[in-house]
């Protein structure tokens, strides 16, 4: 399974990243290239411990979130079209500057090279292992970069 722990894998997803153009219509869901790049790089700034993040698990998650875990991390299958994302990772903000969150969001896909957030919880899946990070984290940044063709 491919995992943003792999050089070869983060160097991929960044080339996927600078193919971005304000051209690019999404395929599923609200959000347009803009603000996709945007909730990339604040949802990396949450796993990667950036800023001042409260790590916390949701009620359903305790009851649903390992299994769901499991669900998401234990196969080669993408992730589903259409997924919610949490509030705090989605910008309102419909224009601004692409190519500075491309930079930004490149910037921080080559951190993961060097990662290291061992209080991270997920809001939903809970405490999870460094692999499962890692494969989660691939996941996410494939199910936006195929939401937009790239």
């Amino acid at each position: 399974m491919k995992t943003i722990f792999d050089n070869a894998t983060r160097e991929e997803i960044i080339s996927r990243i600078n193919t971005l153009t304000n051209g690019h219509t999404a395929q599923w869901g609200k959000m347009n290239v803009y603000q996709m790049t945007k909730h990339c790089t604040i949802w990396n700034n949450w796993m990667l411990g950036k800023g001042h993040t409260t790590y916390t698990q949701g009620f359903l998650g305790w009851i649903f979130g390992k299994m769901a875990l499991k669900g998401t991390v234990n196969n080669d299958r993408p992730m589903k079209k259409g997924m919610p994302s949490g509030a705090a990772f989605l910008t309102k903000e419909k224009t601004g500057d692409i190519a500075l969150q491309k930079k930004i969001w490149a910037e921080q896909v080559a951190a993961y090279g060097h990662y290291s957030n061992p209080n991270f919880v997920h809001d939903f899946f809970g405490k999870m292992k460094v692999d499962e990070i890692g494969i989660f984290v691939y996941k996410h940044f494939d199910h936006h970069l195929r939401q937009f063709n790239a």
